[in-house]
């Protein structure tokens, strides 16, 4: 598979989008100005400072497909016309009202009713922090006991969590359950695999999100694997390499206690790929959910499906991007048949800042993917200016 064509890769882009990316993936490929800036946006959201024009007209623009659920569905039915399907999430990140996860839950079955409406909209999606406080989830995850009301906070967070199964279901629509940071993972681990076991009997409904960072997945993963053979239900998981390194790292560090993260990048690919190799070796036991932006993972997977002759189009496996990044992987394997998805966040600017500057961290931390992305953008850019050029002659 060429990832090189950056006419199919850009094909929505306008020559205004495209300026606005190369500047901003620029201003994101330098890990200083990351980690002071996310600090600083904060600060500044805080203090009131009018700092909303800015981050709209820029990062949020590139990232986020608008304010509300209607918003997305221009971006959703554009995507669509070139063979990319897409899910919706309501990108607000712990919640810590009940009222907030109140209205956290009616946004995910909002997006569940719209997808029931839309093929373009096959899977979608929810964050456990956004359901329940993460104190709730950090406390069981170490096993430590609750009090009489967090037990009753625990069991609405749960309520609402098996709403949206319900909802899911009814309307045959996949949902993906997110990862978060290690010390909460194990909750989020435990109702996972209950909801899969209730849930997944005959095919995936429920999908389980698997960060391949963590020296502990792979093992993790065949531990899914023996249950689910054990127990008769099939397995749905969302591989990607990790979102948090960042910050695993910094508490880990600030704690004392060894990394849960892979010491290289190098190590972290390795788990990623064996975790590939388990999956795709089981896809009667386990469908593929592959969110990555690495072009070696990518074509990995596409040499497996060649070799064992499987259709471009096989619903057993998926591949998906984030909205605003790595389009020329999205749309060229997507012009070529294959199952692609892009994850598409929405909300007000305020709510979805923390997943913005998630975003802009994680592309410092990975190694070759913004340079990829700024030669890709600089190419394309080469290419429209040398056609209007000629047609001026």
């Amino acid at each position: 598979m060429q990832f090189e064509d950056t006419k199919t890769a850009y094909a929505l882009k306008s020559d205004k989008e495209l300026k606005r990316a190369l500047f901003l993936f620029k201003v994101i490929s330098k890990k200083k100005i990351v980690r002071l800036g996310g600090e600083l946006i904060l600060l500044a959201l805080r203090l009131g400072l009018p700092l909303n024009s800015l981050l709209r007209r820029t990062v949020y623009q590139q990232f986020c497909a608008g304010t509300e659920e209607q918003d997305s569905i221009k971006i959703v039915n554009e995507l669509a016309s070139f063979n990319v399907k897409s899910y919706m999430h309501y990108a607000a990140e712990g919640q810590k009202s009940e009222a907030g996860m109140d209205l956290n839950l009616e946004k995910i079955i909002d997006t569940l009713l719209i997808a029931s409406e839309n093929k373009a909209l096959p899977f979608s999606v929810f964050k456990p922090t956004g359901l329940g406080k993460v104190l709730l989830f950090e406390k069981k995850s170490g096993g430590i006991a609750f009090t009489e009301s967090e037990n009753l906070a625990w069991e609405r967070m749960l309520e609402r969590i098996h709403k949206c199964c319900s909802v899911a279901k009814k309307n045959r629509i996949r949902l993906l359950i997110d990862a978060e940071e290690s010390w909460l993972q194990k909750a989020i681990d435990d109702i996972a695999l209950d909801l899969m076991k209730q849930y997944n009997k005959k095919q995936p409904l429920i999908f389980t999100t698997l960060q391949m960072y963590r020296k502990d997945r792979l093992g993790y993963l065949k531990e899914l694997m023996d249950i689910a053979k054990n127990e008769d239900f099939k397995l749905g998981v969302k591989l990607v390499r990790g979102a948090y390194m960042e910050k695993e790292n910094d508490r880990s560090n600030q704690r004392g206690y060894p990394s849960p993260i892979c010491i290289s990048k190098e190590a972290t690919d390795l788990n990623f790929n064996a975790g590939l190799e388990e999956i795709l070796s089981n896809l009667n036991l386990c469908e593929l959910f592959i969110g990555t932006h690495s072009e070696e993972s990518v074509t990995r997977v596409l040499k497996f499906m060649k070799e064992n002759k499987l259709p471009a189009d096989d619903r057993r496996i998926w591949f998906s991007q984030l909205y605003g990044m790595a389009d020329h992987i999205s749309f060229n394997i997507a012009n070529a048949g294959y199952n692609v998805i892009k994850y598409v966040p929405y909300g007000p600017l305020k709510e979805v800042i923390p997943y913005l500057i998630r975003r802009a961290e994680e592309n410092t931390s990975v190694q070759g993917q913004t340079p990829r992305e700024l030669e890709l953008i600089q190419k394309e850019r080469l290419r429209r200016r040398k056609i209007k050029g000629s047609q001026k002659k």
